[in-house]
């Protein structure tokens, strides 16, 4: 220990802090793994979250809401049986949380039963964020439902 000084300190503590960094950059990086934005698109979709935010909040408003439920058949939505459907055109966006590779976004007719149902033959086993946006006689309305798959 006789030839040991602080520039010998310096050097040793310099090494240990590379060795840091480098044991960061490839071990870390492994955990982040299908960490993906909501959209790619995230700042435009950000400036018009106003509109999203007083649709959700006329949706509130509504009496009667629409409702999901699950069975064999896949995820069928129900609008209320007195909703008159003509002027409407309604839009759902099923959001995968952690693969946006099973992202389903369409528009769709409602049926005679003023419901429709999204087929099990698209839908993999996991959680999903069903957006439900409707408009009717010119205005907008949303629902959000967190799902889960099984």
């Amino acid at each position: 220990m006789k030839n040991f000084s602080w520039g010998h300190g310096v050097v040793i503590a310099l090494f240990a802090f590379i060795v840091f960094i480098l044991s960061m950059m490839f071990l870390f990086p492994n955990g982040q793994k299908n960490s993906e934005m909501v959209t790619d698109n995230y700042y435009e979709e950000e400036l018009k979250y106003q509109d999203v935010i007083d649709a959700k909040k006329k949706a509130d408003e509504l009496q009667e809401k629409p409702v999901y439920s699950q069975d064999t058949k896949g995820i069928k939505i129900t609008f209320p049986k007195d909703y008159n459907n003509s002027n409407t055109t309604v839009k759902f966006v099923l959001n995968r949380t952690d693969d946006q590779n099973l992202d389903i976004k369409k528009s769709v007719q409602l049926d005679a039963g003023q419901s429709f149902t999204i087929p099990a033959q698209v839908l993999k086993v996991g959680n999903y964020t069903l957006r439900l946006s409707w408009t009717k006689d010119k205005t907008d309305y949303r629902m959000d439902y967190d799902v889960i798959w099984k």
